[in-house]
């Protein structure tokens, strides 16, 4: 722990305000949530981008979300290798333990982790692939692959959405997640949000496009 050092200053003050109003305000509505546990109604993976606010964009209560977030909004396929898997295991304990109703892919413009992929797969840099950064979002190749590869320019909005596809087709691998579904108990969505314009997009299956909401 020799390298942990104290909260900035403006972290702090900014806590002492959250204390002195946000919380003092709704002081039982806290407590409340502390003595009866979570019971969200939907899990949310997102992206970690700093720009994305889960919770503003579906103007959501504190407890109503399980947020999972990584690098490009993605899910891996159901891998019981012993091995750590961090988005796996969020996804299984938010089905199987919090039953959650729903769970939400969002994905969004000007992604970091959806460039960094293509950069690296048009340049070919094999340190870039070798990184955790690299590993990780070599998820999305099936996606890239579908667009044409690299063989072909590809529309980065294309490949975020692409991004948001591959994590549900590899939602649908994991055995909880299909028993949840097929028991109507859980149904899986997906969507893009556009930062700039502030538009949400979700896919629908039947005509395989991202609709505007």
């Amino acid at each position: 722990m020799q390298f942990a050092k104290p909260l900035p200053d403006y972290l702090v003050t900014r806590y002492h305000g959250w204390k002195a109003t946000g919380y003092e305000n709704n002081k039982a509505w806290y407590r409340h949530l502390a003595s009866d546990g979570q019971h969200p109604r939907a899990m949310v993976i997102s992206c970690c981008d700093s720009r994305v606010h889960v919770t503003s964009i579906f103007g959501a209560d504190q407890g109503e979300f399980f947020i999972h977030r990584n690098i490009a909004n993605l899910v891996p396929p159901h891998e019981p290798d012993g091995r750590h898997h961090g988005t796996s295991a969020a996804v299984e304990y938010a089905v199987t333990t919090l039953k959650v109703a729903h769970v939400i892919v969002l994905g969004h413009s000007q992604c970091g982790g959806v460039q960094g992929f293509h950069d690296m797969c048009t340049s070919g840099d094999s340190a870039a692939r070798s990184s955790f950064v690299g590993t990780w979002v070599e998820l999305l190749r099936p996606g890239f692959e579908r667009l044409g590869g690299p063989e072909k320019q590809v529309d980065m909005t294309e490949l975020e959405r692409q991004a948001v596809l591959v994590s549900l087709d590899n939602l649908a691998t994991f055995p909880f997640v299909q028993q949840a579904v097929e028991e109507e108990r859980l149904t899986l969505h997906g969507c893009w949000h556009d930062i700039g314009t502030g538009t949400l997009e979700y896919y629908c299956p039947e005509q395989g496009v991202f609709i505007a909401v």
